[in-house]
């Protein structure tokens, strides 16, 4: 089958910014406050780590805006980091990638995605053991998650046209749906909590649950200090989690129209979108639950505890089929966008020759189907907090890098072409960075088993880079 030797320019500014949306919005809002409330227990912390957050997200976005500017190409951050401080860190970026923050993700959603599919068809839940290797259980959410992983890259090796209906089709019904249950909490729910949930204001206390299976509560505890900055760091896994994957359009840039005007506006429309809704859906929540229930949903499935007291009984089937469809386009984003990074290392000569050919409709093929195989066995662990925990310390790490790039390109290449500067340089900039660094190290004292394998597996791409280079001298 021929090849073709470029990606084709096709996708407009709203297909962007769907990209932006639909790659964050998956599972997290639905999930993870019931564990933010669990690590800082009161109604104005929950807020303020949604809050941070969001700051975080639109502030990086922003001042990704100068970067993708400076290098509208295939592979976004991947190139940047390269240009910034050689090829080392690039391939460290690219192997972290492939092996932690996309892979990963796309299976922490993928999980997701089979988990809610349990309420429509229960055959496919997570206690449906299929085969017991013993050192893993094989069960049929996990085959479900692999199956739609599958089916995705499958549709997205079909062509750019392909995978960009499916993640406007699903980003508009899914930005449409959320929008409609957090509406719909306000309006329907006839017992109100607001009163009562911020009678604590911002007194901080603490219930990991760690009576029994793990999520009986076992008893408020007051925090302050340095616990409270641990806590606050820990349950912002979650949050970020649920944020991250907005950098996702950079990577598709050869096939972005504009690309210099139009990944910039995309970045900052698209996370600020999302902030809003995940900030007025969360509102939602301290609304219609008591703050117990918030905490502490059957199977931290909080979205349904909420859908259930909003609509009724029929709560838990509207809740599925709307998870479902977040899942299902969230996917579709990564795969899509995840396999451009692959190309462009290739091109670079640190990713295997093949992931640097495209087929016949312009798609890399080869690596997306590469990714799809990691993301598989990331998909049999069935973690989807372990998953988080790596996932955020990573990811985060490699933002605050990236950002402080802007600094260093500022000063090596003072005369490059910039048609975009980031917003508020260098004082927002810096702030990110703080807050990041503040963050990773937080994470690695408070959750130290998962935030060190990430930061492991990060740096396991040093020896394989001096491998590869003396192999190919």
């Amino acid at each position: 089958m021929p090849e073709s030797s470029s990606f084709k320019p096709s996708l407009s500014l709203l297909d962007a910014t769907m990209i932006v949306a639909g790659s964050m919005i998956g599972s997290g809002i639905f999930i993870v406050s019931a564990d933010i409330v669990r690590n800082v227990g009161s109604a104005g912390w929950l807020l303020a780590v949604w809050l941070i957050t969001g700051f975080m997200t639109i502030t990086a976005a922003v001042s990704y805006g100068e970067l993708s500017g400076m290098y509208p190409k295939a592979g976004g951050q991947y190139v940047y980091l390269r240009e910034a401080y050689g090829p080392l860190m690039g391939f460290l970026y690219g192997w972290s990638f492939f092996a932690v923050i996309q892979t990963a993700t796309i299976a922490a959603v993928g999980v997701a995605f089979a988990r809610f599919s349990a309420y429509l068809v229960p055959a496919v839940s997570e206690t449906h053991i299929l085969a017991d290797l013993g050192f893993v259980k094989v069960s049929a959410a996990q085959l479900t998650s692999i199956a739609v992983v599958f089916f995705l890259t499958w549709v997205n090796t079909r062509g750019i046209r392909e995978g960009k209906l499916i993640q406007t089709t699903f980003t508009v019904s899914k930005l449409l749906a959320v929008f409609g249950m957090m509406l719909f909490g306000f309006l329907l729910v006839k017992d109100s909590h607001w009163v009562t949930n911020w009678a604590s204001g911002m007194d901080a206390v603490q219930d990991l649950g760690r009576d029994g299976d793990g999520k009986t509560p076992s008893g408020w505890t007051r925090i302050s200090g340095i616990t409270l900055l641990g806590a606050v760091a820990a349950a912002m896994t979650g949050s970020i989690f649920s944020s991250d994957a907005w950098n996702n359009v950079t990577f598709i840039a050869g096939e972005i129209q504009n690309p210099r005007r139009n990944i910039g506006l995309s970045l900052f429309l698209g996370t600020l979108a999302v902030t809003f809704l995940y900030v007025t859906t969360n509102l939602m929540y301290l609304y219609a639950l008591p703050l117990q229930d918030i905490a502490f949903p059957p199977s931290d499935r909080l979205a349904t505890t909420a859908a259930t007291r909003i609509f009724g009984e029929s709560g838990t089937w509207i809740i599925a089929v709307l998870i479902m469809v977040s899942t299902f386009g969230c996917i579709n984003g990564l795969v899509l966008a995840g396999a451009r990074v692959y190309y462009t290392m290739a091109g670079d000569g640190l990713f295997f020759k093949r992931a640097g050919e495209l087929n016949v409709k312009a798609v890399p093929s080869w690596a997306l189907w590469a990714q799809f195989i990691v993301s598989s066995l990331l998909c049999l662990s069935g973690g989807y907090g372990n998953l988080l925990d790596m996932i955020s310390f990573v990811v985060v790490l490699f933002y605050v890098l990236t950002i402080l790039g802007i600094f260093l390109l500022r000063r090596s290449r003072p005369g490059a072409e910039r048609p975009y500067r980031a917003y508020g340089y260098p004082v927002l900039p810096g702030i990110y960075i703080v807050m990041g660094l503040s963050f990773c190290v937080l994470l690695l004292i408070f959750k130290t088993t998962y935030a060190a394998w990430g930061l492991a597996i990060a740096l396991t791409g040093v020896p394989i880079y001096l491998i590869t280079q003396r192999a190919r001298n």
